[in-house]
């Protein structure tokens, strides 16, 4: 505060204190005194001038009844009167008090008479206002003082958070280290709810709680399982957006065992919440071990260090759910990588006869499969499969089910009972509501006779191209049978044989139900006509192989015209076609 002006009528215009400064306390070891705000002893100077000019004894005091005069060194504006010095209060003075925080911090005293000039009220009116303006500005500085705490502790947790720190333990445990150093207070804890708690715990049992950050408590004092008020009435006060202070902790009367409170030397008390979001995730409880009155400004800070901490634990669990699923994208790159490799790295080589097939996941995993295999006796056998389901779940079913169909297949020869010896091995593993769709065929290549069988699948499609060369139509379209029962639903299942005489330049398409049920952004269905349409313009598109595409250029322009009709829009399902062409 700086000192009237020689020239002019007294004024009071304070100075910046030194709120910066590691000096200046946000607590101080006792309460506030005006002491705490003197600068360059400018109200001192104030009421010394004042005294001059009124001609009445005017002293300023702190909160202990102490005189303060104003020194006139530059380097100790202010001191402290003497006993000899101080002219003790007369009983009949006019006292007028300074408050800040909620507290009296000093008073302005003036002594009885009638002044020099003008009147008494108008002279105790001045002091009222003077009492009153400095009151008011060493309230700023203690908000500035609050909100320079508050900033420490945000920098002290961005920091920590900039880090790369991904523990709750930890950020908690620094959260709390600055909480009690800029409050000066002894002891504390941090205590979570569980994540999936619906509500505030409100039973007596602090086993619901966990304990991410201590100081200053002993193991028996955090081991206890009694809360420290009845029904945890505390939490709730302070959940419900109150900061709780309380400076005689062992006679409040919610608390429950108010021995164990002074066991621990625990005096005062202040908590607030951590609320995420409008949720409840924990609450932040600081102790003092000598009794502590706790004013407005450390009350704010005291909320803004648990809006930061519930800030920091959200942090911190977003990172840790990031990491996690860094993690799991990671192992889903690797399963799907391995699932990639149990499809038929490269199809055989057939004399006559061309095949390609893709198979198009959802997701990183998928439960469609395909195989081509050549048996010992020269036939060709063909698999398309759906499991029921997308990701992981139906990835790990259909990797059980090929390792089923290839382990069986030496020892069974007709491809009937083979999917029925599938079928009663995948039932007995299977829950109900998981099952499979596949068509098997078997072709030789010397009769060109198909023999064939599904599970429920979708039916593959014959197109029998004109001789002529001509583009074929969908009467050249010939679906095959549908067949039995899906697998892993019922044991002991017979399942139709079909046999079908194909003929050179014909083409089979077996696919999952994945390219007709895609959508496009209109929800669609890209349907049955058009995948047969898209089929039949594969022909012309391709005039200069003489007999028509390819098996590969097939499957090329299939996915090609299903990916135009879809756009962009993610796949519904497994998309997986097989595409078999007889050379002419």
């Amino acid at each position: 505060m700086t000192g009237p002006d020689d020239q002019h009528a007294p004024e009071f215009t304070p100075a910046l204190p030194p709120v910066l400064s590691e000096a200046a306390p946000l607590a101080p070891d006792e309460p506030w005194s005006v002491r705490d705000f003197l600068t360059d002893g400018a109200l001192a100077a104030m009421c010394a001038r004042l005294a001059d000019v009124s001609g009445l004894d005017i002293q300023l005091r702190d909160e202990h009844g102490s005189q303060i005069l104003a020194s006139g060194d530059s380097d100790a504006p202010w001191r402290m009167a003497s006993s000899d010095e101080d002219r003790g209060i007369d009983p009949a003075a006019t006292r007028v008090p300074i408050y800040t925080d909620g507290d009296t911090i000093g008073e302005l005293i003036l002594a009885p008479g009638e002044p020099s000039s003008g009147t008494r009220e108008n002279l105790v009116e001045a002091l009222g206002h003077l009492a009153q303006a400095a009151g008011e500005l060493c309230d700023d500085v203690v908000q500035l003082r609050g909100r320079l705490a508050e900033l420490r502790v945000i920098y002290e947790l961005s920091s920590l958070l900039a880090g790369g720190v991904t523990k709750l333990k930890p950020m908690l445990g620094v959260m709390l280290d600055s909480a009690l150093r800029v409050l000066e207070l002894d002891a504390g804890s941090i205590v979570l709810f569980p994540e999936d708690a619906d509500g505030v715990p409100t039973t007596n049992d602090e086993g619901e709680l966990v304990q991410e950050a201590s100081r200053g408590l002993s193991n028996t004092w955090l081991d206890n399982p009694l809360p420290l008020s009845e029904n945890r009435c505390f939490d709730q006060i302070v959940l419900s957006g109150e900061v709780l202070a309380i400076e005689h902790l062992a006679s409040d009367p919610r608390v429950i065992e108010p021995g164990r409170v002074r066991d621990e030397r625990l005096a005062s008390f202040v908590s607030a919440a951590m609320v995420s979001r409008g949720r409840p995730i924990g609450v932040i409880r600081l102790y003092s071990r000598t009794p502590r009155r706790f004013g407005e400004a450390e009350r704010r800070l005291v909320r803004s260090i648990g809006d930061q901490a519930a800030t920091g634990v959200q942090q911190v669990r977003l990172l840790e759910v990031q990491k996690r699923e860094r993690h799991r994208d990671r192992q889903l790159l690797l399963a799907g990588q391995v699932q990639g490799r149990m499809l038929p790295a490269k199809l055989p080589d057939l004399q006559g006869i061309t095949v390609d097939a893709r198979s198009v996941p959802t997701d990183e995993l998928g439960g469609d499969f395909y195989d081509v295999e050549l048996t010992e006796e020269g036939l060709v056998t063909l698999l398309v499969g759906d499991v029921v389901g997308k990701g992981v779940p139906a990835a790990m079913l259909m990797a059980s089910l090929l390792a089923s169909l290839r382990a069986s297949a030496p020892h069974v020869h007709e491809i009937d009972a083979w999917i029925g010896v599938v079928n009663d091995a995948m039932c007995r593993t299977t829950l109900p509501n998981e099952f499979a769709t596949m068509w098997c065929g078997r072709l030789d290549p010397r009769t060109l006779r198909l023999t064939y069988t599904s599970a429920g699948h979708e039916p593959p499609l014959v197109i029998r191209p004109p001789r002529d060369g001509s583009r074929p139509t969908p009467d050249d379209v010939y679906p095959l049978g549908v067949g039995g029962l899906v697998l892993g639903v019922m044991e002991d299942q017979t399942y139709p044989r079909y046999v079908h005489q194909l003929h050179p330049g014909d083409v089979l398409i077996a696919h999952s139900d994945g390219l007709t049920d895609a959508r496009n952004f209109d929800d669609e269905r890209w349907g049955y006509d058009r995948m047969v349409e898209a089929i039949l313009d594969g022909f012309p598109q391709y005039p200069n192989n003489g007999d028509g595409p390819t098996a590969h250029e097939l499957v090329e322009h299939i996915l090609w015209s299903l990916r135009r009709f879809s756009g962009l829009r993610k796949q519904v399902d497994d998309e997986t076609l097989l595409v078999m062409r007889l050379d002419w």
